[in-house]
């Protein structure tokens, strides 16, 4: 049975087992929860019966599901050993952890789509001041990654050394979304070297929000239209 995730194009912990599933070469069918169309149909009893937190992604290989884009990483990481995603030695995996962590876990739940609809549709907030939000919490987070990753030696091509693993994974889909609110990003030529690095693997295109089933509105990398 070919494994599927639950995912939505624009959700960047899907985005994020998108890419480590491209990475380690596995045949994936995805299967689209529109997190908006009808009220979000995560919401719906069958979904819910899936994940009752009610989020994407969810995987599943036909005998286990997880859901935490970091545990079905893990996972994969674990079942599928080439290409590692993680180093050798502890103290280098802890590291790469703790850098994913920054992101999946202090930059991106606050910019989360439930978190932003909750601001506009139940606080009043307007969209200039939901973008101003996004912008002010993302560009506290970068700035922090830009200053670990611009300064140890353990970073190459990649932000460990020359193959790309979980850092990497994490930072893509987040950058879309700095993207996405116009972040100015010439503050972080460190992470937009890795960034265009990673942009250049069929991997990662192939992961990106423009190339989904279920893709809608515009690519954030695209140039502006005249």
């Amino acid at each position: 049975m070919k494994t599927q995730l639950y995912s939505f194009w624009r959700s960047s912990a899907a985005f994020r087992v998108r890419i480590a599933l491209n990475l380690k070469g596995l045949d994936y069918e995805v299967i689209p929860v529109h997190l908006l169309k009808g009220g979000g149909e995560q919401s719906s009893p069958d979904y819910a019966n899936k994940n009752p937190n009610r989020l994407v992604p969810l995987y599943t290989d036909g005998t286990n599901t997880i859901h935490q884009s970091l545990a079905i990483i893990e996972y994969l990481e674990e079942i599928y050993a080439k290409p590692p995603l993680l180093p050798q030695t502890p103290i280098d995996r802890a590291w790469v952890r703790a850098l994913a962590m920054d992101i999946a876990i202090d930059i991106h739940p606050v910019n989360n789509l439930r978190v932003l609809r909750y601001l506009m549709k139940n606080l009043g907030v307007s969209a200039d001041a939901k973008d101003a939000w996004s912008q002010h919490w993302m560009s506290l987070g970068l700035a922090s990654l830009e200053k670990q990753l611009s300064s140890d030696s353990r970073v190459g091509c990649f932000a460990y050394g020359d193959q790309p693993g979980l850092i990497d994974i994490c930072l893509v889909p987040q950058i879309f979304n700095a993207l996405s609110v116009k972040l100015d990003m010439k503050s972080y030529p460190t992470l937009m070297r890795i960034f265009n690095e990673c942009m250049k693997l069929p991997a990662f295109i192939d992961a990106s929000w423009e190339k989904q089933i279920d893709a809608e509105g515009s690519n954030p990398l695209a140039p502006p239209q005249e």
